[in-house]
């Protein structure tokens, strides 16, 4: 269990679902430990927010546990899909922990956002790759063409193929520079809009996050993510955490719970969640 997440299934405002899918991982396997690992390395936290003045505990978030995966991922990702539409039909926000960034397509199907933010090294917006039309190296791209996003802002991107630049380059796309994140101004582009928040924890510089599965240099500060989650936090009706997997001392994991706490108590502070 996620600690604090004492909340039953019935009284949730937040549902926290595993997805430890690790089928198309491209370098370094082991996302099948993510949310296992991002539960383990959370018992540490305190749970009392101060900038918050919440507890997390009283912010009734309640842990399903993780949806065992098999080797289909295009069923897989509609299995967990439907478990996330069960929260969602419960008013309840899906906080999904994976796995692979495959399993954030169902988080999107779920709650069928207007907008899809990610913190991410990589664009993902391949047609396929190595013929893999499921690979995590494509779930951008479905998002757009496929789950009906009408647009992706990726911040942290540093790296893609040709193909992946070019289709960065439509209007549906925003790409914000590790290097501009800090000075990204969102204006009104999620006033009014269902939004959905990806983390994939390589958006983190490897020196911060080395257990993930593609490490990609020069990227974001936690800092600079924190402060990512905080602003999109009050607006999104999901959230997830992906890409952490078991090869380093829990630097990932810790970040990955530590970025899920935060994301709940900006939500829990601006929607009147928790009590008073």
């Amino acid at each position: 269990m996620y600690p604090g997440a004492t909340a039953s299934r019935d009284d949730a405002a937040y549902v926290v679902v595993g997805a430890p899918l690790d089928i198309s991982t491209t370098f370094r396997p082991g996302t099948r430990f993510g949310p296992e690992r991002i539960r383990r390395f959370a018992r540490t936290f305190d749970d009392y927010d101060r900038r918050t003045d919440l507890h997390f505990s009283d912010c009734l978030v309640h842990d399903e546990g993780d949806v065992h995966p098999w080797d289909d991922a295009e069923e897989y990702v509609e299995w967990v899909a439907g478990t996330l539409r069960d929260v969602v039909r419960d008013d309840a926000v899906p906080l999904l922990l994976g796995g692979e960034h495959t399993v954030t397509a169902a988080g999107v199907d779920a709650v069928s956002p207007d907008v899809f933010v990610c913190l991410d090294a990589h664009l993902d917006l391949r047609a396929d790759y190595d013929g893999n039309e499921w690979s995590h190296a494509t779930v951008t791209r479905r998002i757009l063409d496929e789950l009906g996003a009408e647009e992706a802002i990726i911040l942290g991107a540093r790296t893609g193929s040709p193909e992946e630049w070019t289709r960065a380059e439509a209007e549906d796309v925003t790409v914000v520079a590790p290097e501009d994140v800090a000075e990204f101004d969102f204006g009104d582009r999620l006033e009014d809009r269902s939004v959905y928040l990806s983390v994939d924890i390589d958006g983190a510089d490897p020196g911060f996050a080395p257990g993930t599965g593609t490490p990609e240099p020069f990227g974001l500060a936690p800092r600079e993510m924190r402060d990512v989650v905080r602003t999109v936090a009050p607006r999104a009706d999901g959230f997830d955490v992906v890409e952490v997997n078991d090869r380093d001392d829990g630097q990932a994991a810790s970040l990955g719970g530590k970025l899920l706490r935060e994301f709940v108590l900006a939500h829990a502070a601006a929607n009147g969640v928790a009590p008073e």
